[in-house]
């Protein structure tokens, strides 16, 4: 009997493993003792069957899944972290270390610091348009891309190991959860 249900790893819904068509119309939920159409008894219309092979899916791995969990609660904390210190610091004593970024500037990476570190957690946890989980860590690698740069200018290559690999995570992140996967 070639009859069946799959589950749809996006909406957890179970579907028809096969599909079966006739006369234009969807028979696939039909009863199995269902009749025919005429028409296809006949050999008037064809019957279509139409269905998947079963197997490879496009879910991340479990273990993929609580890695890119770990990462992006990691990620989130450092980042709520470092917007938060810079929101509450003098403008003055920030621009004492970078003397060449202006203050408003600054302000404006905090802000998006936090808005990033809150993007990579709450579509995910919340359910809410979990797309936004990879635009935030998206984001977040534009950010540390121009922190990569200017700790290169201002201590040499030693001083671009955090920030180059913070970026290096954000950018696992973003491929990771890019897919319209499920947060699990």
């Amino acid at each position: 009997m070639l009859r069946g249900t799959i589950r749809d790893y996006r909406t957890q819904q179970r579907r028809p493993f096969l599909r079966l068509f006739a006369c234009e119309l969807d028979l696939s939920h039909e009863s199995v003792d269902a009749p025919l159409p005429e028409a296809v008894v006949t050999g008037a219309e064809p019957l279509l069957v139409i269905g998947a092979m079963a197997g490879g899916s496009d879910a991340p791995s479990r273990k993929l899944n609580i890695a890119l969990w770990i990462v992006q609660g990691l990620l989130a904390a450092l980042f709520l972290f470092a917007g938060g210190v810079k929101l509450i610091m003098p403008i003055e004593e920030m621009t004492k270390e970078l003397p060449s970024i202006p203050g408003w500037f600054l302000r404006f990476i905090a802000v998006m610091e936090i808005l990033g570190g809150l993007g990579l957690i709450l579509p995910g946890l919340l359910r809410i348009q979990p797309g936004l989980t990879p635009l935030a860590a998206a984001g977040l690698v534009i950010i540390m891309i121009g922190a990569t740069v200017i700790s290169v200018q201002l201590q040499g290559p030693v001083g671009a190991g955090i920030p180059l690999v913070t970026g290096l995570l954000a950018v696992f992140v973003a491929y990771g959860r890019w897919r319209p996967l499920p947060h699990r």
